[in-house]
């Protein structure tokens, strides 16, 4: 049966306007942004197989092309929408975080460089800069590697630092492998980093490992 044949307060889109965003499944938010089915296949049961297929909204989200392109009949030209939706979202949170300060808790920055760094397929080194007060003045990828690896020059981060006139800083990267667990390497990149840093008189409040599904403090473990 096609969604039109449905009883109105059914269909994703007028159930959206009815009840507002949060009303609706994953499938059905979906099916609104695939806005049609393939041959057999309604776009909520299509958007129930691709979910079912990816096991969640967010695999599905940070699938690559091929994987999102295999089967069902989806293209480049979806899969280029679903990107942009994604990076609009990551954009929209990232603009919030900076009109009104919202990192509240070790939770929420977690949660915030999760979102920018944890699909990531390179290596990127990121950095929040704070004012005297701990607000976010920015939040800037400064490095990109490979797979494994990012360069870090500690001289371009006493720089990028200096220019936002921040009191203190976060550092982030993340590990495409998906384990989070630090390597000697990031530790000894921590320290450099905090020794160049107290010359300015900046603190370096943590660095934070972004793997798959954790994030890990190097303070929280009494590395920094």
């Amino acid at each position: 049966m096609s969604i039109t044949d449905w009883p109105e307060h059914e269909r994703p889109r007028e159930k959206l306007l009815q009840k507002g965003s949060a009303a609706l499944s994953d499938a059905e938010l979906l099916a609104i942004f695939l806005r049609t089915g393939v041959k057999g296949l309604s776009a909520v049961d299509l958007s129930r197989s691709l979910l079912s297929q990816f096991g969640s909204l967010k695999t599905l989200m940070h699938a690559s092309q091929q994987e999102f392109c295999q089967g069902h009949g989806l293209g480049a030209a979806k899969y280029v929408q679903l990107q942009a939706v994604l990076e609009m979202a990551r954009r929209h949170l990232h603009e919030t975080i900076q009109e009104k300060n919202i990192l509240n808790s070790p939770k929420d920055t977690k949660d915030f460089l999760r979102s920018h760094l944890a699909h990531r397929e390179q290596e990127v080194f990121a950095c929040l800069y704070l004012n005297n007060k701990h607000h976010v003045i920015c939040f800037e990828e400064l490095f990109y590697g490979t797979i494994d690896n990012a360069t870090v020059h500690p001289r371009e981060v006493v720089k990028s630092t200096l220019k936002y006139n921040a009191a203190a800083v976060i550092f982030a990267h993340n590990h495409p492998s998906g384990d989070p667990e630090p390597s000697q390497s990031d530790i000894d990149i921590t320290t450099q980093l905090k020794k160049a840093l107290e010359l300015i008189d900046v603190r370096v409040l943590d660095h934070l490992i972004v793997g798959a599904d954790d994030v890990v403090s190097l303070a929280e473990r009494g590395l920094i």
